[in-house]
């Protein structure tokens, strides 16, 4: 079987929630960390950062202002800088993914007092019980292991009262748009991100990870029962992108 097949392969049980997914998972973003806020930017049009924006008028920071927040599934710190450029802000942000050389590519998003990138997985959160202020997941949580276990683990984390913003990609319901999201985001997507990254298969897995997880519903269901309350959330442009939201009681 040819190398390339069997990386698309890979990349599909990966999506689909395999064995494997941990490891493909963390692989494939420890290789597309130096291209990987280009390729966001590029291939969102630059939207994801307003969906950025409007994740983080979701968190109620200004509930606790000096207080201590975590961005799960980091990636390269965007959410933990922005948080950290917001007016008023003066707490201090945990940026955790497993994937180090993502993390590293965001050095320098923030001040080092103000946003500590830290090696772990979503899981496994190396921090005590109730210790954060809030929490927040952009584009991140489809490529956990497992849904059901990182959601518990945010909620373990945190202090009551404290508010959990869930930022993904979902699968638009309006039937031209999905035509188009589709064509766009299991076509020119991977074709486009495989030159520019140098992966011929990352962004073969991102399109299908989407296909593979909850829809918004769903979601907001396992919310939960993993012990969220207040659970609401908001779709953004057309369906492409939807905001959860919930609270520990």
């Amino acid at each position: 079987m040819h190398e390339t097949e069997v990386e698309a392969r890979r990349a599909d049980a990966a999506a689909e929630g395999g064995a494997d997914k941990r490891a493909y998972v963390r692989t494939v973003f420890e290789q597309i960390a130096p291209r990987y806020d280009l390729l966001n930017h590029l291939l969102s049009f630059n939207v994801d950062r307003w969906w950025r924006r409007r994740a983080l008028q979701r968190l109620d920071w200004q509930r606790a202002p000096e207080g201590r927040y975590l961005d799960v599934c980091a990636g390269t710190l965007d959410v933990g800088a922005q948080l950290a450029r917001q007016p008023g802000f003066r707490g201090f942000i945990v940026g955790a993914d497993f994937a180090v050389p993502m993390l590293t590519a965001g050095t320098g998003k923030a001040p080092a007092d103000v946003l500590a990138p830290v090696a772990a997985d979503a899981q496994r959160l190396p921090l005590a019980d109730g210790s954060m202020d809030g929490a927040t997941v952009a584009f991140g949580i489809r490529n956990v292991a497992s849904l059901d276990d990182a959601l518990r683990e945010v909620h373990r984390v945190l202090a009551a009262g404290s508010t959990f913003v869930i930022l993904e990609f979902t699968t638009p319901r309006w039937r031209v748009v999905r035509v188009a999201y589709h064509v766009y985001f299991h076509r020119l997507l991977p074709f486009v991100g495989g030159i520019i990254s140098g992966h011929r298969t990352a962004y073969r897995y991102l399109p299908q990870s989407v296909a593979h997880f909850p829809a918004e519903p769903e979601l907001a269901r396992r919310m939960v029962a993993a012990g969220f309350v207040d659970v609401t959330w908001t779709s953004l442009t057309l369906g492409i992108a939807a905001i959860h939201s919930g609270r520990k009681a």
